[in-house]
């Protein structure tokens, strides 16, 4: 069984939203902060998703919130939607792992938050689709 544990998250560049009103929402889905609106701004949704995702490809898991991870797999971004909710994922004082036996982190995974300072388990979620995100194109003068 292969062990993979994300221990660190670096902010990705290029979230700096231009203008909020564009970020990204969908149905019947938690509420979204303005914070997590800006970060999202960057991107449109496509409506495509995939189950699984190859662990060799991801190069960050950055948790947005307590409901959604963003993805970032080389030049592919994802969004992913957690069942339920992730308590004190995206908090500066928490790190999430996982554990999997396979080559890929798929749909249903569960994903641990763990507190840094003590090390205990302060909560879990599982993984939903990761859905593909389009990286939106500057403009001239933003």
């Amino acid at each position: 069984m292969t062990r993979n544990k994300l221990l660190g998250f670096v902010l990705l560049a290029g979230f700096v939203a231009t203008a909020p009103s564009a970020a990204i929402e969908k149905g019947d889905e938690p509420p979204i902060s303005d914070k997590v609106k800006e970060k999202l701004a960057a991107f449109e949704r496509t409506g495509e998703t995939v189950s699984c995702i190859g662990i060799r490809q991801i190069d960050e898991i950055k948790p947005l919130d307590d409901y959604r991870f963003l993805v970032r797999a080389g030049n592919d971004y994802y969004l992913n939607m957690v069942s339920g909710r992730c308590s004190r994922a995206a908090s500066a004082f928490t790190r999430i792992e996982y554990t999997t036996s396979l080559s890929q982190l798929c749909r249903n995974e569960i994903i641990r938050v763990v507190d840094n300072s003590q090390g205990f388990e302060a909560g879990g979620c599982g993984l939903g689709d990761f859905e593909r995100l389009k990286k939106k194109e500057e403009t001239a003068g933003e």
